[in-house]
């Protein structure tokens, strides 16, 4: 039997070359894409991607992403300082590097669409009219940006723990994804977005979504506070939706009926929600639910503090699903109320 070959043995080197070599390619063919949607011009935007624990590869300065060659992709271990002062990297390098530190994503995509760009040149926030912009998108964060490159990257940062893409104004957009088509998808989602509502607006300019209206209208404040994930807690959000006049009316008209269960990571809690015709009749505690919706707990806090949309969090793979989204989001507009009340009940 053959042996396997050691991590030091030079058998692993063609691999590693080959895997490098892909990437790049993929580089390219991303890097095309952009310039053929007009996403890039000229020099503009960068692309990076993680082929180790410690290394990435990176678009050198100066590049055309339309163009790329091979050559003009430079490899970059993260632990090197010296690799780090490569004259041939981005002024946006440290961007991606602090990315590569903070999240397990795979792929950076920074580049510059005309329209997000004049839209939010003009805008802080975007309304989005259509179901697939809630869905995917959610609220887009907004990073400040007074230089012409990124000089605080640490703010995208905090943007991107709410949202796979953010906006960086007067600038452009950062998309993180586990492959480089998940965030070219959210760019392209996000630009299509900004047509849309600019469309709206040349036939009405005071256009609204009445469903958005209806769903962020005052309801009463809660007073108490609970610790996050608690039995206290999620009863509270229980009590809330029961007599919530809205929820009753769209469970009933949809026939919202299931078993819900939300479960914290790492931890034995779970709670699973009976609804019938929209109401909870019941709080189990276990999850055997055909639906169960997980997360750790940094990605809980964000949800109950308002800052993360939870159906763009599933889309995106900050929460997991077991089950279909496309049969629970037949009920997008009774649970995006239940998910409203969520940030009502205060936690800690």
């Amino acid at each position: 039997m053959t042996p396997e070959p050691s991590p030091n043995d030079s058998r692993t080197v063609p691999m590693i070359f080959g895997k490098e070599k892909e990437m790049k390619s993929r580089i390219i063919s991303t890097g095309k894409k952009l310039s053929d949607l007009r996403l890039v011009v000229a020099s503009s935007g960068n692309i990076s991607c993680r082929i180790d624990d410690q290394s990435i590869l990176i678009t050198a300065t100066g590049t055309a992403l339309g163009d790329l060659q091979e050559d003009d992709i430079v490899k970059v271990n993260l632990t090197k300082e010296e690799e780090c002062k490569n004259k041939r990297l981005s002024t946006e390098f440290p961007l991606h590097n602090l990315i590569y530190k903070n999240f397990p994503t795979k792929t950076v995509i920074h580049c510059h669409p005309p329209l997000a760009n004049g839209y939010y040149a003009v805008y802080s926030g975007l309304k989005p009219l259509t179901f697939e912009t809630k869905l995917y998108l959610g609220e887009v964060p907004v990073v400040p940006q007074e230089t012409p490159s990124i000089t605080k990257p640490e703010l995208v940062i905090e943007a991107l723990k709410t949202n796979n893409i953010a906006v960086i104004k007067n600038h452009g957009v950062v998309a993180i994804a586990d492959e480089f088509i998940k965030g070219l998808h959210l760019i392209e989602t996000l630009e299509e977005s900004v047509k849309v509502a600019a469309v709206a607006r040349l036939f009405d300019n005071t256009a609204l979504d009445e469903l958005d209206k209806v769903l962020k209208e005052d309801l009463c404040k809660a007073s108490d506070v609970y610790a996050m994930f608690s039995r206290e807690h999620i009863q509270a959000i229980v009590d809330m939706v029961n007599q919530d006049a809205f929820i009753a009316q769209k469970g009933a008209e949809m026939d919202l009926t299931l078993q819900l269960a939300i479960k914290l990571d790492g931890d034995q809690r779970v709670y699973k929600f009976n609804f019938e015709k929209g109401k909870i009749v019941r709080l189990d505690f276990d999850e055997d639910a055909p639906f169960i919706i997980s997360a750790p707990a940094a990605v809980w806090e964000l949800i109950f503090h308002g800052r993360l949309d939870p159906f763009v969090a599933t889309t995106q793979g900050k929460m997991k699903l077991k089950g279909d989204l496309g049969k629970l989001s037949r009920w997008y507009v009774p649970f995006s109320r239940l998910f409203e009340i969520f940030k009502i009940v205060k936690t800690t």
